[in-house]
Parts: structure tokens; C-alpha cells; sequence
């Protein structure tokens, strides 16, 4: 994009920069650190596709320094503009190369080629920003692990195929953190959780 004519794409981002990146960077850690729990992300506004939640994320987590990918649907002029020019993050054409990347349902299906980190630097997997129409309403499955006290009962509204995809690129310590995203509300996943099936909740 012509970064001359960049500036008609632009939207305001927080009322308050410092003060609603703090408190939505909170939320964010509050909702990974209680795998399965609905936490209040509402600061900043819808941006084109991206919901309030979505673009809070966006805002709160990603600089000069976390390359991100996009998903087709969110790959527009003005969501390109407002995060290079609020965020200062480069967007990568390549998976491999994203720290982040902006997903919609549509591309939950198949999770390869994003780095799920190594034994020796884990920290340097990418991290999914998921952006659903609701956070409930799908199959109720149990979660188990840090931050959760036994089981949660979680029912995100993605197919089979995301979890079996998360399977195949989880070797913990290495793995893939999410943030699934819908209208003022996020909900996180770290690869410490272990999603469970039913023959596994009676085991």
C-alpha cells in the first residue's frame, strides 16, 4: 500500500493510550492465566472486520519488534493502515515469519507452518488471535490444566479439525498460546491446557 495516501485509512485507536492498553494487556494475561474463563476486553472500537475485542488484542500486544500475519478475511487497507501506523508491527506474507497471527474461523482448519517454538527457545512460538462470532454455543468440552481448579467446561463454537490441529503442534514445552476474540470479550488458551475428549475425562 501507498503509505502517501495510508493516512485516509486511518481510525482513532484507544480514547486513552496508555491507560486502555494497560488495562487491555490485564484482561489478556487475566484470560490466559484462567484458561476458559470470559474476561471483558472493551476499549477500543471495531476496526473494519476486526470486533472491539479483536482490535483491543491487536493494540495491546503487537510493536515494531512482532510480525504479523493476516488471514484473508482481515487483509483490507484499513486494517493494514491503522495497525502499521498504531502498532508499528511488520506484516508478513510468510507464516513461518509471524510472531502473530490475526485468524478467522475460516482458517482454523489447518495451523502449519506457524512456529510452535523449540525445546530451547519456546517463547518464540506465535501466538493466534482468534476472532469468533461468539464465544459459546459449540461442542462443551473439558479443560484441564494451570489456572484451572479440576475441569472447566468449555464450549467454543470451532470444529474438530482446530483441536486436532493444536494436537499436532503441541510437544510442551513448544506449542501454540491463543486468544479467541468476539465483540467485548476474550477468552484465552496457552499450551499448557489440555483440551479434553470424553474417553479422556473418565480416565
Amino acid at each position: 500500500m501507498n503509505a502517501v495516501n495510508s493516512s485516509q485509512w486511518l481510525q482513532p485507536a484507544f480514547n486513552d493510550p496508555v491507560l486502555d492498553a494497560q488495562a487491555s494487556f490485564r484482561s489478556a494475561l487475566k484470560a490466559l492465566a484462567e484458561p476458559g474463563s470470559v474476561q471483558p476486553l472493551a476499549r477500543a472500537l471495531a476496526l473494519d472486520k476486526l470486533a472491539p475485542a479483536t482490535y483491543a488484542l491487536c493494540l495491546a500486544f503487537l510493536d515494531g519488534d512482532t510480525p504479523l500475519w493476516l488471514a484473508p478475511h482481515f487483509d483490507s487497507p484499513v486494517v493494514r493502515a491503522n495497525l502499521s501506523f498504531h502498532c508499528g508491527c511488520p506484516i508478513v506474507s510468510q507464516r513461518e515469519d509471524a510472531l502473530f497471527a490475526l485468524l478467522d474461523e475460516s482458517e482454523l482448519a489447518d495451523l502449519s507452518r506457524f512456529e510452535h517454538g523449540s525445546e530451547r527457545y519456546p517463547d518464540q512460538s506465535c501466538t493466534l488471535l482468534i476472532q469468533l462470532p461468539s464465544l459459546v454455543g459449540g461442542p462443551s468440552l473439558s479443560w484441564r490444566g494451570p489456572g484451572i481448579q479440576e475441569l472447566r467446561q468449555v464450549d467454543l463454537p470451532v470444529a474438530d479439525s482446530f483441536w486436532q490441529q493444536r494436537t499436532a503442534r503441541s510437544a510442551f514445552p513448544r506449542g501454540l498460546d491463543a486468544f479467541f476474540a468476539a465483540q467485548q470479550q476474550v477468552l484465552g488458551l496457552p499450551r499448557s491446557t489440555q483440551v479434553l475428549n470424553i474417553s479422556q475425562e473418565h480416565a
